[in-house]
């Protein structure tokens, strides 16, 4: 047991470290190139924080543990929005900028959607891979489109225009060095979270709506809480709603590509439908304050909400 758990933890830490490097890398070597910052900022940084669960649902799949692929996706956009959010807008909280409310918000409740209406059979297949990735596609055109219309402050922009400057060789090395101990990172992870899983009786869904969700999430956390403390609040949000999107639509399109699976009835019946409720509570936290913001005690709800939605998974799972 003591080595899947030294796995995990490896894993975790070397997965969060080089995702960092990684984007940096990539960025760089983008900017380098010639590439734009609106472009850097719509493909690069927005995959960049979900760069851990891609990697992650790929190796699980790859694995044959597509429910661990499936309880990572769910359980990093609750832990984003319940944990990440609510920690955050505890910090200082979160003036939610009105395009974000009226565009960005409103595609993510879609995306979540359409992932349920997927999910409901209990199967994912090619064709619901394909769907997915349709919608992705279809949401970065639209955020395209967004970018080109938005302020000069846009959440996107400023970061990419955060890129530090850095030699070509320095920035492949980088971004060679970070996707190659990403694979490495989310291999062990995966083992090492199978194993655990095997060995204490405990499904492997739990384990990824879990330690793996929440691991895979601590790149969210850290920009967030770091975006808040420098009064960045609409990076935090900005970030969040990015990640969510393309965990639901990339990342849990990745085992129907990879290896099509049947779900446990559990994961729609108790875990789509929390993320669903969290995703619609942040829209009604959104809406129900003019101008529209997450105070510190709406942050409270949402951690105190995931603190529950982990006793519960704790109680069921013994």
């Amino acid at each position: 047991m003591l080595f899947p758990i030294l796995s995990i933890l490896a894993g975790l830490v070397v997965l969060v470290w080089s995702a960092d490097r990684f984007v940096i890398g990539a960025a760089a070597t983008a900017k380098n190139s010639g590439m734009s910052p609106l472009l850097i900022g719509l493909t690069i940084v927005s995959f960049g924080t979900s760069a851990p669960e891609i990697l992650v649902s790929l190796m699980a799949s790859l694995s044959g543990s597509g429910n661990l692929a499936v309880g990572n996706a769910v359980g990093s956009n609750i832990a984003n929005i319940a944990l990440v959010l609510g920690i955050t807008a505890m910090i200082a909280p979160l003036p939610v900028k009105s395009a974000v409310l009226k565009k960005e918000i409103p595609l993510l409740v879609g995306v979540t959607l359409l992932a349920g209406a997927l999910l409901y059979d209990l199967h994912l297949s090619l064709t619901d891979g394909i769907i997915l990735v349709t919608a992705l596609l279809f949401c970065l055109v639209l955020f395209a489109k967004f970018q080109q219309s938005s302020d000069p402050d846009d959440h996107l922009n400023d970061e990419a225009e955060e890129i530090p400057e850095m030699a070509t060789k320095t920035a492949i090395f980088w971004l060679v060095l970070g996707l190659t101990l990403l694979i490495i990172s989310s291999r062990m992870l995966v083992w090492g979270a199978v194993e655990v899983a095997t060995q204490m009786g405990v499904s492997e869904l739990v384990i990824g709506l879990t330690i793996v969700a929440i691991g895979t999430s601590l790149p969210e956390l850290a920009a967030s809480v770091a975006s808040a403390l420098k009064k960045h609040h609409d990076i935090a949000l900005g970030n969040v709603v990015g990640s969510n999107i393309f965990n639901l639509a990339a990342v849990m399109a990745i085992p129907g590509f990879v290896n099509p699976i049947t779900m446990d009835a559990v994961a729609f019946n108790r875990d789509y439908l929390v993320m669903l409720a969290v995703t619609i509570t942040l829209v009604i936290f959104c809406l129900i304050q003019k101008p529209a913001r997450i105070n510190r005690l709406e942050g409270g709800l949402l951690a105190a909400a995931y603190a529950g939605y982990m006793f519960v998974l704790y109680t069921m799972s013994i």
